[in-house]
C-alpha cells in the first residue's frame, strides 16, 4: 500500500497497524488472526494491541509512480537486514534507462562504511561506472590554500602581518586613514591619565604623508582595498562555515548500458542494535504462550518506506576504517643544488619505468572495475507477484540471492550459514527518526512452575517457570513480562530476563518472590588425615575436608504444592557425595528438586568432599604424629619403619655433626690461649725460665690444633657421606 493510500484510508502517514490478538480466558487461548490484524488480550476483558509499522507490498509500477510524485530518490530502499553486532545492510533497487547517473546522500559519518562496503549490480548487461563522491580534505589544508590563511584561528594582529603590502582603509579615532601595510609591532604607549604606560600591538602603515603608526585598539573599522583580497579572506570564512553545517555528502553513482536495466545497490553502515523483549502468559495446564517483539529503531533521515526487513541473530566482525579523509605523507624539503658557473642543460624527452608501471596498472585496474560482470543476470531471476514485478536482493552471510516475498504473518526465522535470521513476512514502513516494535516470536511453549532458591536468596525462594523452547526459532536475549493466568483472572505476575536460548534447549525464569516458601540453610563440615605415605622420597599427606549443607524448606501455601529447584553453588575441586543426585549441572551450579506438598515441610542435605595431598620432608616430619596416624591405621608399618630409619640415620649424622662443633670450639679455645700467651712473651726477657714454659705451651697447642684439624676433616667427610647416603636412600622412594 502505497504512502498516499495509506493517508487516504488511516491518515497514519504511511503506517498501517498491524495487532495480533490472544484471548484467554481460564486455560483456553483462542487465536484470531487475518492477514493484517492481530491482537493479544492479557488478562480477561483486556486487549493490549501493539502498533507494528507494518504494510503490505505493492506492485513495482505504482511504487515507482508514488515515489516520482513525492519526488523519492530513483533507486529506494527495498531490503534492510539489522543485525545485532551495530550495524545494518542496506539495499536499494530499481530501474535505469540508458547511461544514467543516480544520487544518494548520506550523513558524512556513515561515508567512511558506505565506502568500505558499497555493492552495485547492473542485472540487464549494463556496467558499472565510477561511484563519485566530494573529497573530504582536511579543514586546515583546505583554509591554508586561500589567498589569506585563518586557520589556527589568528587573531586580528595576525592576519594584518599576513596582509604585508596589501592597501587597507581604516578608521582610528574617528579618522579615515588609507595606507600600506608595512607591519604589526609591540610598542610601549605612553601613559594616559592615572593608566601607566603598556606594550600594545601597533599597526605601521605607509601613507601618503609618510610613515605612521596606529595602535590596533584604536581601530574601529578595516577594509581591504584589493577586493580580490578580500573576496578570499570571504571564501575562508566561507569554507570554515560550510566545514561545520556539512552534514550530509552525496555520492553519485553512474551506469553505463542501452536500454531499460534493474540495478541493485547494496551498502552496510552503522544502525542501533535491535532489541527483543517477550511476553510470557502461563496457563495451569502445562503450557504458556511466548509472544516476542523486536524492537527497531529508524534513526537516519530517510523514511524505510515497505521494506523487507531481517534481523539476524549473529555478530559480524565490523569496524570503522577512515577512509574518506584524505591522508597526505609528509616529504623532506630539499634544497635546489646549484653549482656557480654551471651552464643548463636540455634533455631529451623519455618515460621513466616507475611513471610507465603506474600508469599502466592503474589502465589495467580501471578497465577491470569498468567491464560488464559476465552473466549477472542468470544469477538473479525476477520475481512476480499477483500484482507486478519486484526485484529484491538479500544479504545472507555475504552473498546475494533471490527471494519470494511471502505474506504470512509477523515472522519466519531460520539458520542462514552460522547466523540465525528472522525474516519479517510482511514489508514495515518506519518514517524516519521513528521507532517500531514488530512481533517475531508466537509459540506455545511447555512450562513448568516452579520455585528457585540459592544460598543468596535469604528467607524466601523465587517464583519462577522452567520454559522449553521446543520450536525451531532462536530465542535472543531479553526481558520477560510475565502474566498468570489462573482461571478466570488473568494478572501481570513479574519481570524476568532471558539469555540465548536454542530449540530444544530450557530455561528457568524468576520473576516474583515466593512469600508462602520459608527457606533455611545450615552449614557445617570438617577436615581429617586419611592417609599418609612416602612418594619420590618426601612425605605425601592426605587430607580430607568435608562440607555439608542443609537447607530446609516449610511451605505455608495451604492450597498448592511447590516444586523448589535449589542451585547449590558447584566449586572447582569439589566432588559431590550426597546419596540425593542432582537434576541437571549447570556451570556454576548443581540443581536439585525438593518436592512439597501444600502446607508440608521438607530437606535437602547436600555433602561435598575436597581431597588435598600436601608433601613435606622425611625430615621435618614428626615421629610421634606419625606412631598415632599408625595406631589408627593411616600409616603403613612400611613407612613407619622407614621414618624410624630415616630418625636412626639423621641421629647418627647429627651425632657427627656434633663432634665437629666440639673439635671446632676446641680449636678456638686453644687459639685464643695461644694468643694471650704470645701477648705475655713480648713483655718477658727470651732467657727467662717463663719465656721457656710459654714456650714449650705453644708447642703442644700446635700439636693438639693439628690433631683437631685433622679430626674435624674426618668427622666432616664422614657426615656427608652419612647425608648422601640419606639422599640416595630417600631418592624416588615410593612407600605406601
Amino acid at each position: 500500500m502505497g504512502r498516499a493510500a495509506i493517508e487516504e484510508r488511516g491518515g497514519l502517514r504511511g503506517r498501517s497497524v498491524v495487532t495480533d490478538t490472544f484471548i484467554l480466558k481460564g486455560i483456553h487461548m483462542r487465536k484470531l488472526m487475518t492477514r493484517r490484524a492481530a491482537a493479544l488480550a492479557l488478562c480477561a476483558g483486556s486487549i493490549l494491541a501493539v502498533s507494528s509499522a507494518t504494510a503490505i507490498a505493492q506492485p513495482e509500477r505504482a511504487r515507482a509512480g508514488a515515489a516520482a510524485a513525492q519526488g523519492e530518490t530513483d533507486l529506494p530502499i527495498r531490503k534492510i537486514t539489522l543485525y545485532r553486532s551495530g550495524v545494518g545492510y542496506f539495499e536499494r533497487a530499481g530501474m535505469v534507462e540508458g547511461t544514467s547517473s543516480v544520487q544518494l546522500r548520506f550523513d558524512a559519518d556513515q561515508i567512511n562504511d558506505i565506502l568500505k562496503s558499497m555493492v552495485l549490480l547492473d542485472l540487464d548487461g549494463g556496467r558499472i561506472e565510477t561511484v563519485s563522491y566530494a573529497s573530504k580534505e582536511p579543514l586546515s589544508r583546505r583554509l591554508a590554500s586561500f589567498g589569506v590563511d585563518i586557520s589556527g584561528a589568528p587573531t586580528i594582529a595576525d592576519l594584518l602581518r599576513q596582509l604585508r603590502g596589501s592597501e587597507i582603509d581604516l578608521t582610528a579615532n574617528g579618522a579615515a586613514i588609507r595606507g600600506t601595510i608595512l607591519g604589526v609591532a609591540m610598542k610601549r604607549l605612553p601613559p594616559m591619565g592615572d593608566s601607566p604606560a603598556y606594550d600594545a600591538p601597533t599597526l605601521e602603515l605607509l601613507t601618503e604623508d609618510g610613515m605612521r603608526s596606529v595602535a590596533l585598539s584604536d581601530v574601529s573599522s578595516y577594509r581591504l582595498v584589493d577586493e580580490e583580497l578580500a573576496g578570499e579572506l570571504r571564501k575562508a570564512l566561507s569554507a570554515l562555515a560550510e566545514y561545520r553545517a556539512d552534514n550530509v555528502k552525496s555520492v553519485e553513482l553512474a551506469f553505463a548500458g542501452r536500454g531499460e536495466r534493474r540495478v541493485v545497490v547494496g551498502y552496510i553502515h552503522e544502525t542501533p542494535v535491535w532489541k527483543t523483549s517477550y511476553r510470557l502468559v502461563l496457563g495451569e495446564d502445562g503450557e504458556a504462550l511466548l509472544q516476542g517483539w523486536a524492537i527497531v529503531e529508524n534513526t537516519t533521515d530517510q523514511d524505510w518506506d515497505d521494506v523487507t526487513m531481517s534481523l539476524v541473530a549473529g555478530r559480524p566482525v565490523s569496524f570503522q576504517m577512515d577512509l574518506y579523509e584524505p591522508l597526505f605523507t609528509a616529504r623532506p624539503v630539499v634544497p635546489v643544488p646549484t653549482i656557480p658557473g654551471v651552464v643548463s642543460k636540455a634533455y631529451d624527452g623519455g618515460q621513466r619505468g616507475r611513471d610507465r608501471d603506474f600508469a599502466g596498472g592503474e589502465r589495467v585496474r580501471l578497465a577491470k572495475r569498468m567491464a560488464p560482470a559476465p552473466e549477472a543476470a542468470p544469477m538473479m531471476d525476477a520475481m512476480e507477484d499477483a500484482e507486478g514485478v519486484f526485484f529484491g536482493v538479500e544479504a545472507a552471510g555475504g552473498l546475494i540471492a533471490m527471494e519470494r516475498l511471502g505474506t504470512s504473518a509477523a515472522a519466519s526465522g531460520g539458520s542462514i550459514g552460522e547466523v540465525f535470521q528472522f525474516r519479517l513476512d510482511d514489508p514495515v514502513t518506519v518514517e524516519r527518526q521513528q521507532s517500531a516494535m514488530i512481533p517475531i516470536v508466537s509459540i506455545e511453549a511447555p512450562a513448568r512452575r516452579v520455585s528457585i532458591y540459592s544460598p543468596g536468596d535469604g528467607e524466601h525462594p523465587m517464583r519462577g517457570v522452567e520454559l522449553m523452547n521446543d520450536s525451531d526459532l532462536q530465542l535472543l536475549p531479553g526481558p520477560i513480562a510475565v502474566f498468570d493466568s489462573a482461571g478466570d483472572v488473568s494478572a501481570y505476575a513479574g519481570d524476568a530476563q532471558i539469555g540465548h536460548v536454542s530449540p530444544a534447549d530450557e530455561r528457568l525464569l524468576a520473576y516474583a518472590l515466593d512469600l508462602d516458601v520459608v527457606a533455611s540453610v545450615e552449614e557445617d563440615g570438617d577436615q581429617n588425615v586419611v592417609g599418609v605415605r612416602i612418594v619420590d622420597g618426601l612425605i605425601e599427606q592426605t587430607e580430607k575436608t568435608v562440607r555439608r549443607v542443609g537447607y530446609s524448606f516449610e511451605n505455608k501455601d495451604q492450597d498448592s504444592g511447590r516444586t523448589i529447584i535449589v542451585e547449590h553453588p558447584r566449586m572447582s575441586g569439589w566432588e559431590l557425595v550426597s546419596r540425593t543426585e542432582p537434576a541437571e549441572r549447570t556451570g556454576s551450579a548443581l540443581r536439585f528438586e525438593v518436592e512439597l506438598d501444600a502446607a508440608e515441610a521438607g530437606d535437602l542435605q547436600v555433602d561435598a568432599e575436597r581431597i588435598v595431598r600436601r608433601r613435606y620432608g622425611i625430615a621435618d616430619y614428626d615421629l610421634t604424629l606419625a606412631l598415632s596416624y599408625h595406631a589408627d591405621g593411616r600409616l603403613s608399618a612400611e613407612v613407619l619403619a622407614v621414618l624410624r630409619e630415616v630418625a636412626s640415620r639423621q641421629a647418627a649424622i647429627a651425632d657427627l655433626e656434633r663432634r665437629v662443633a666440639v673439635a671446632e670450639a676446641e680449636g678456638s679455645e686453644i687459639s685464643r690461649d695461644q694468643s694471650r700467651i704470645r701477648s705475655n712473651m713480648s713483655s718477658i726477657s727470651a732467657s727467662s725460665d717463663l719465656y721457656d714454659r710459654y714456650m714449650s705451651k705453644l708447642a703442644s697447642q700446635e700439636t693438639r690444633l693439628e690433631e683437631l684439624v685433622a679430626e674435624r676433616g674426618l668427622l666432616t667427610r664422614e657426615a656427608e657421606q652419612k647425608r648422601q647416603a640419606l639422599r640416595d636412600r630417600l631418592r624416588g622412594l615410593d612407600v605406601d
